[in-house]
């Protein structure tokens, strides 16, 4: 059984609605796949380690990730050096303005890890409306399924 680790953090309620969307499409895939859904600040580095892809949801603040995600990646960085190369990750943005330097910032970050982005990331300005929560699901479920057939 594949596992799949969201990792999120959300003030205003926005990203978590990203958040929703992924956790109501993987849901049909519960036979087949192990999901966990955590806010970033309660994350360890054994859920980063025990796990097949991730998910990173993160509001763009001040044109950066939310501080929250900012600090799993500080807290697991090293000690993960080594033990996470090519796990597959998705990277959602709530965005206020453009959300590039959040995703930028992030890419840079999982580049140190050795993870693989394997989908576009997913950047969303302003509130997340039916279609963009329905991009938010399908990539969730692009993922899963390259996991779950071994393509990533």
């Amino acid at each position: 059984m594949k596992r799949l680790l969201l990792l999120y953090a959300s003030q205003t309620g926005r990203t978590l609605q990203l958040v929703d969307a992924v956790r109501a499409s993987v849901a049909q895939l519960a036979d087949d796949l192990q999901f966990n859904c955590l806010p970033a600040e309660q994350a360890t580095l054994d859920d980063l380690l025990t796990t097949d892809g991730i998910v990173l949801a993160t509001p763009e603040n001040f044109g950066y990730m939310a501080g929250k995600m900012k600090d799993f990646f500080d807290r697991t960085f090293y000690p993960a050096q080594g033990r996470t190369e090519g796990l597959a990750c998705l990277l959602l943005v709530s965005a206020g303005n453009d959300g590039m330097g959040a995703v930028h910032a992030m890419r840079r970050i999982i580049a140190g890890y050795g993870w693989h982005e394997v989908l576009p990331a997913v950047v969303v300005r302003g509130e997340p409306d039916a279609a963009q929560l329905a991009e938010v699901a399908e990539r969730a479920e692009q993922l899963v399924a390259g996991m779950l057939i071994g393509r990533w």
